[in-house]
C-alpha cells in the first residue's frame, strides 16, 4: 500500500457512509519504522502521526518538527504516569487516557505548562484483562470524573479484541461517546479502518497499510 491508497480508502470510505468530505483524520502510525520510510511520507506532505512510546518519540520528532515545520503527534500507547509531563509537552492528542490517577496527573501539570494536549479516554470494549482501558460499564462514571478535572476530552478510543468482529465494539464505543455527548471517535486500523468509518470513526489509525511491516 501507499499513503496516497490510503488516503483514498479513507476519502471513498466517507463517501460510502454518507460522510461529510475529508471528516475522518488520518494518523499515520509511525512506530517502530524505518526513517526513511517515515521521511518519504512527511515529503508528501503528511502531518499527521502516531506513535506508541514517548521514549521512541522523544527521539526523533523534535529534529523532524524542526525540519518539516508543524506536525500533530499523537501519542496511542499506554502511558505510565512518571512520564506524564513529558507527553504533555511532546503530544498534542493523547488517546490513552484510562485510570483516574492518570487523569489527575493530567490536571495537576496542565496548571504548571499551562496547557494541555487534547484527550481521548480509551475504553477497553472487549473487557480484556491483558488490555488497558476503562470497562463499558464504568465509562459513564470516569468521563464525568475526568470532566470535572477540567480535562480538554475530544472523545473516546478502543481497540477491538483481534478475534471478534469490530464492528460490534465500534458500535459501543459511538454509543458511549454519544450519550455522554463526546464527538470524537478513534478507531479504526490497517484491516478495519474502512469499517470504523462507517461506524462514525472520526480519528483512523492506519500503519502497516501505509508503511509496510514494521522493521
Amino acid at each position: 500500500m501507499s499513503l496516497e491508497s490510503i488516503r483514498n480508502r479513507v476519502r471513498a470510505a466517507e463517501r460510502q457512509a454518507g460522510r461529510t468530505p475529508e471528516s475522518v483524520t488520518l494518523i499515520a502510525v509511525s512506530k517502530e519504522q524505518p526513517p526513511e520510510r517515515v521521511l518519504d511520507t512527511l515529503a508528501l506532505g503528511h502531518r499527521i502521526y502516531g506513535e506508541n512510546r514517548v521514549q521512541e518519540a522523544a527521539g526523533k520528532w523534535p529534529e523532524w518538527r524542526a525540519e518539516f515545520g508543524p506536525i500533530e503527534l499523537h501519542l496511542l500507547g499506554p502511558l505510565q504516569s512518571n512520564k506524564t509531563r513529558q507527553a504533555m509537552e511532546l503530544f498534542d492528542v493523547i488517546h490513552s487516557l484510562d485510570r483516574p490517577k492518570l487523569a489527575r496527573g493530567f490536571a495537576r501539570l496542565a496548571q504548571d505548562l499551562g496547557r494541555c494536549p487534547s484527550l481521548f479516554i480509551q475504553i477497553n470494549t472487549g473487557a480484556e484483562p491483558q488490555k488497558a482501558g476503562v470497562l463499558p460499564d464504568a465509562a459513564d462514571a470516569f468521563i464525568h470524573e475526568a470532566r470535572g478535572m477540567d480535562l480538554p476530552l475530544a472523545g473516546l478510543m478502543c481497540i477491538p479484541p483481534v478475534d471478534e468482529d469490530p464492528a460490534g465494539h465500534f458500535r459501543m464505543l459511538a454509543a458511549i461517546a454519544a450519550r455522554n455527548g463526546l464527538d470524537g471517535l478513534s478507531m479504526g486500523m490497517s484491516d478495519d479502518f474502512e469499517t470504523a468509518i462507517a461506524c462514525g470513526a472520526t480519528h483512523v489509525r492506519v500503519g502497516s497499510a501505509i508503511f509496510g511491516a514494521r522493521g
